[in-house]
């Protein structure tokens, strides 16, 4: 699904973070690989961006707030949860659209979400925004058309409801961070999801493309599943009734 170009760049990102015994890979490690991905770079440059002092500012910030894990304790190195939700969004963005892969401007867009992030903060610092990015995409994106217009390909007999079910209590600070960070829920819709499990146990949580479901759904379960969770999360046919689903898919 990620690009061979994409792949390469996170990589790279993986391999400079481990090698500098940094604890965590963000967002920002995440954007600097960006510079070095064709489809990104070429963007910014569109937008004109400066993509040395981009590189500057990210790098001294990195070396600056990153934690380091001492020479005697064991090097993991972690993405962050800011880190994860960006690739997670771009791949939703992507599947949506009906894109076989997802590039790194596919990335570039979905790092604006995160907008208490540096990274954020550098790009707009040069006067770059999401709008900008989205209008500097190849016209002929299927995903630039999908994400600027919300009009995603959402044929009725592909699609499934995610319902998340909780089988015993559970704290909601655990279920929410699982429907922010796996779901990209937040606001009104959040509190919605989180009052139907307090009261029922279960909660609809949105109409996707069927593939998209999957990928969630599997995500979830897997999460539940490392850390002893009582959550269970399935991809059902949707229902006659309409969901949340149309405004909810389309702000993915």
């Amino acid at each position: 699904m990620i690009s061979q170009q994409l792949e390469a760049s996170l990589h790279k990102q993986f391999v400079e973070a481990r090698s500098k015994r940094h604890e965590y890979i963000t967002v920002e490690h995440l954007l600097l690989g960006l510079l070095e991905e064709p489809s990104a770079a070429g963007v910014l440059c569109e937008c004109g961006t400066d993509l040395d002092k981009l590189r500057t500012a990210l790098n001294e910030h990195i070396q600056q707030q990153t934690p380091l894990v001492a020479a005697e304790r064991q090097l993991n190195t972690q993405p962050t949860l800011g880190f994860q939700r960006v690739l997670q969004r771009a791949i939703l963005h992507a599947q949506s659209a009906g894109k076989k892969e997802v590039s790194g401007a596919d990335v570039l867009v979905a790092i604006f979400a995160e907008k208490n992030s540096h990274a954020v903060y550098f790009l707009n610092k040069q006067g770059v925004d999401r709008l900008q990015i989205l209008q500097s995409l190849p016209r002929d994106s299927s995903a630039a058309e999908a994400l600027e217009s919300g009009d995603y390909d959402l044929d009725a007999e592909g699609l499934r409801q995610i319902i998340l079910f909780r089988e015993q209590e559970t704290s909601a600070e655990i279920t929410t961070r699982v429907l922010e960070d796996f779901l990209l829920m937040q606001g009104e819709e959040l509190g919605e999801v989180l009052g139907e499990l307090n009261s029922s146990g279960k909660a609809l949580c949105g109409l996707y493309p069927r593939q998209t479901a999957e990928f969630i759904v599997g995500q979830v379960k897997a999460y539940a599943a490392k850390h002893g969770l009582p959550l269970r999360c399935e991809a059902t046919i949707q229902a006659r009734r309409p969901p949340r689903s149309a405004a909810h898919t389309q702000q993915k």
